[in-house]
């Protein structure tokens, strides 16, 4: 009798099948991609999704791009790119812990914010107000994905990744744990990273969040991941306890008063909200003299997706290019500008 050769894929299936809860998501039983693509030996398709997230450009401009303080003046506060690599690392923790599937929950934290703008949710204020129907990062992440870097990936991770935001819910267990881990992570190191610039101290956070999860930040996480995996084991939605919920929720509620819409942080947001209107509007132009049968909708989504997909410094170089004097006139750089176009299909 011949012996059936099994690929290292073949074997990951079959133990995500053995080992993993019924409400996991199965490599096997993936939708697909929108193009079909011949499976791969060693990597299951989730894995592939995931590596196709972690060699992208867009994820590498994470690194300089705000994640609440801007231009900060040393290495250590969070950037976009180091906020995505916790919610990866609290998501991978909970899924492990409650038998899902680690290899999804890690594709869709990687890519979940790869639709961000320079200088955060100040960015995206500005081409909210701007782009017709608004802008919204989650959805320009499956964008970001699908059309502008086109890498074909599982209707999984597409789906928690445009179900990542408070307001939406995944539709797989694995999206569920993102869209916690997004917020847990984003609170605990903007707590720390706000201590650091002396925005507020140790002795205003609230004396009851203080007393339930502690002024550590390694036990506050601690403490909530574990009440997650507790509230959530065996069951099929992904959810805190009401108490912690309740704690969390107030938590996150005070930091949104005094750290995120009304504190130092916001100092400059006038300027960087200016930037960006500023270079949004003269690609707009330029695009408008070159391809003069182009619609305004199609001009102002090519220059969106452009200016979307800058880093910080990078539009700060383009605003000074284009809009301060200079001594000699340099080569532009704005090809990828002018590919947009032609992926968009400007005439």
């Amino acid at each position: 009798m011949q012996k059936t050769f099994q690929t290292v894929r073949e074997k990951i299936e079959a133990r995500e099948h053995l080992f993993l809860s019924e409400y996991a998501s199965k490599s096997s039983e993936t939708k697909g991609r929108k193009k079909y693509e011949q499976p791969c030996s060693l990597r299951t398709e989730y894995q592939r999704d995931r590596d196709r997230i972690l060699h992208s450009k867009a994820f590498r401009r994470l690194k300089h791009k705000t994640q609440v303080f801007f231009s900060p003046f040393d290495d250590h506060f969070r950037t976009r790119m180091t906020h995505t690599l916790e919610v990866s690392q609290i998501a991978r923790t909970i899924s492990r812990a409650l038998d899902l599937n680690e290899d999804l929950t890690e594709a869709i934290a990687l890519g979940h914010d790869l639709g961000h703008t320079p200088f955060g949710h100040s960015g995206e204020r500005v081409l909210n107000e701007i782009m017709p129907g608004g802008y919204r990062h989650n959805e320009q992440s499956v964008r970001v994905v699908e059309f502008i870097e086109n890498l074909n990936l599982t209707a999984e991770t597409l789906d928690g990744i445009l179900n990542h935001s408070y307001q939406c819910m995944p539709s797989t267990s694995e999206g569920q744990v993102v869209r916690l881990s997004d917020k847990i992570a984003y609170i605990n190191h903007d707590i720390q990273d706000a201590l650091r610039a002396g925005i507020i101290k140790t002795d205003d956070i609230p004396s009851e969040s203080v007393k339930y999860f502690s002024t550590t930040n390694r036990i506050r996480l601690t403490k909530i991941v574990e009440d997650i995996v507790e509230t959530s084991a065996g069951k099929s939605e992904i959810t805190m306890s009401e108490e912690c919920f309740r704690q969390f929720s107030n938590l996150r509620k005070w930091m949104f008063e005094h750290v995120y819409d009304n504190s130092p942080a916001k100092l400059a947001e006038d300027k960087a909200q200016n930037v960006v209107r500023r270079v949004f509007e003269y690609y707009c132009d330029e695009l408008s003299k070159k391809y003069k049968n182009s619609s305004n909708n199609e001009i102002m989504q090519t220059a969106c997706d452009y200016v979307s997909g800058m880093t910080d410094r990078y539009v700060l170089f383009k605003f000074e290019e284009n809009f301060l004097p200079a001594p000699l006139i340099k080569e532009n750089g704005d090809g990828f500008l002018f590919k947009l176009a032609e992926m968009n299909g400007l005439k």
